[in-house]
């Protein structure tokens, strides 16, 4: 008789809890949600990446970082701040149109 009570007495809260507690259950697939974060920090990344590389290369094609004092050399300290396009988009936009040229 008292097995009865007591799967009486713990349906009764049992009815009583809350569904669902936070963290308990989630209905959020995480594993999506984590590749989408890294797949967006990856491109950030590489976007940032291709910029100062196409800033370079269009700053050496160029010309704007040759050395004052020995003309056939490049000023390295010059290439690392160049500004050689306005915008990093425009850096980004024409490494991507022209990729194989």
């Amino acid at each position: 008789m008292s097995e009865d009570k007591e799967k009486n007495l713990m349906s009764m809260y049992r009815e009583t809890r809350p569904r669902e507690f936070f963290g308990e259950k989630s209905s959020t697939n995480h594993l999506a949600w984590s590749l989408l974060v890294i797949l967006l920090a990856l491109v950030f990344w590489l976007g940032v990446a291709l910029s100062a590389a196409e800033n370079q290369r269009y700053a050496l094609q160029t010309r704007a970082c040759q050395d004052r004092v020995f003309p056939a050399e490049i000023d390295t300290s010059c290439l690392k701040q160049v500004k050689s396009r306005d915008h990093w988009w425009q850096h980004v936009g024409h490494a991507l149109v022209h990729l194989g040229a």
